[in-house]
């Protein structure tokens, strides 16, 4: 079968390369792709966005499948437009993609139907919002609604930071229309745990856990970014935190969007804060993780290609969901001064040394072809993955890896995994 993947970034080469591995895969075409993402399928330079062009193209080449791996165009209604051709597509609906789409939603969402969240509040006035944080208890967090590249997020730590931050959402409209609406809601303490599942609208199943590191420098300071790295499984999301969220969390979140009128096809993945008084939701995306797809798809058993189809039949109860038993750490090589200002167009050198080591991956997500060669073209560049038995064997593995690859201004965060020594 010929399949068509959506996007350019570390995700959608891990999406490849799963896909890549299928029995069931002749040719795989990406658009608009990447420079590694060339390396396995045929790039196609049409933007995500693009989606009259995208379904043409699919009609075109007779693609029997298309998997979007971005946030934008499924909130955009990327596969509403698809099926309306009579197209084969992998994701939800832009009315299930709201889950994402907008914040202010699925706080509603979990309010209404028992999810643990964090307490909250939606305002579309900045007068009224900064009314609210006059009398509020600090910490305090401000999320804009839609969108924002993983970066909508701000936490206060007075009234001073959290008025100055109505100004920028909302006023100076730093992310756009995302920031129409926000979310202030109560600071969370805990271990923070990502998890990805698979849904086909009323069964899901849970891939192995992950946690990210946002922040641009060590010690979780510097600026949020979209992922400095990660690391597979949490040795923090235990049986018992797993058995409390398959009780409340996750198929109460199913059931609640198939309640709504919205059932969700797709990847559910489920931002955790592991409280004191239990996990809650701290947000949830409507597509794989990145850089979390990095450490959790290498480790998947499973022919990818049977999952998602299992997902569209609605016969996802028929897959054994299995993982290898191992551990997975991914540290982002990104350019100096990310996510602010950097430089780009610098060679990347030592990429081929990882074509012949097992257990090894770099995943491209800001690249490109120029003359031949393989140049920065981003502010998160590569992802460099790498397995082992154990965790603390996995992320020593992979910072040994990522010394192979060196490009100007090359920046990484040191200590990625180092939570794992607490465990």
């Amino acid at each position: 079968m010929k399949v068509l993947i959506v996007g350019s970034g570390g995700r959608e080469h891990a999406i490849a390369y799963a896909v890549a591995k299928s029995s069931h895969v002749s040719k795989i075409y990406c658009a608009p792709g990447n420079a590694g993402i060339g390396q396995i399928a045929e790039c196609v330079n049409i933007g995500a966005m693009e989606f009259d062009r995208l379904v043409a193209f699919a009609k075109e080449k007779e693609i029997d499948l298309t998997v979007v791996g971005m946030d934008d165009p499924l909130v955009g209604g990327i596969v509403d437009a698809f099926e309306k051709e009579g197209l084969r597509v992998f994701g939800p609906r832009k009315n299930a993609a709201i889950l994402e789409g907008s914040k202010a939603f699925s706080k509603d969402l979990m309010k209404k139907y028992n999810i643990p969240t964090a307490a909250y509040e939606n305002f579309s006035s900045p007068e009224e919002a900064k009314k609210y944080l006059e009398t509020s208890k600090y910490p305090i967090v401000l999320k804009a609604d839609g969108l924002a590249l993983g970066k909508g997020v701000l936490i206060c730590n007075t009234k001073e930071e959290a008025m100055a931050g109505v100004n920028e959402l909302m006023l100076d409209k730093k992310f756009g229309d995302a920031g129409n609406t926000i979310v202030i809601e109560e600071f969370m303490t805990g271990r923070e745990v990502s998890v990805l599942s698979f849904v086909d609208g009323e069964t899901i199943k849970i891939m192995t856990s992950a946690q990210d590191h946002k922040r641009a420098k060590d010690g979780d300071q510097g600026l949020n970014t979209g992922g400095m790295g990660t690391f597979s499984p949490s040795p923090f999301y235990t049986k018992e935190v797993d058995e409390f969220c398959k009780k409340y969390i996750y198929q109460a979140t199913v059931d609640a969007m198939k309640a709504e009128g919205r059932p969700f096809q797709g990847i559910i993945f489920f931002g955790l804060m592991l409280t004191e008084d239990g996990p809650k939701v701290l947000e949830y995306n409507a597509r794989f993780g990145d850089p979390e797809a990095q450490v959790v798809l290498p480790r998947m058993k499973n022919d990818i290609i049977e999952v998602f189809e299992a997902c569209i039949d609605k016969t996802l109860d028929r897959i054994d969901l299995q993982f290898e038993d191992n551990a997975a750490v991914c540290v982002v090589l990104a350019s100096d001064g990310y996510p602010v200002s950097y430089e780009k167009g610098f060679e990347i050198h030592g990429l081929e040394q990882f074509e012949t080591k097992e257990g090894y991956y770099v995943f491209h997500a800001g690249t490109k072809l120029s003359d031949g060669k393989i140049v920065t073209n981003g502010g998160r560049v590569l992802g460099v993955t790498a397995k082992g038995a154990d965790l603390k064997q996995a992320r020593a593995n992979a910072y040994e890896a990522a010394k192979l690859v060196t490009f100007e201004n090359k920046y990484m965060r040191s200590d990625i995994g180092k939570a794992i020594d607490e465990a």
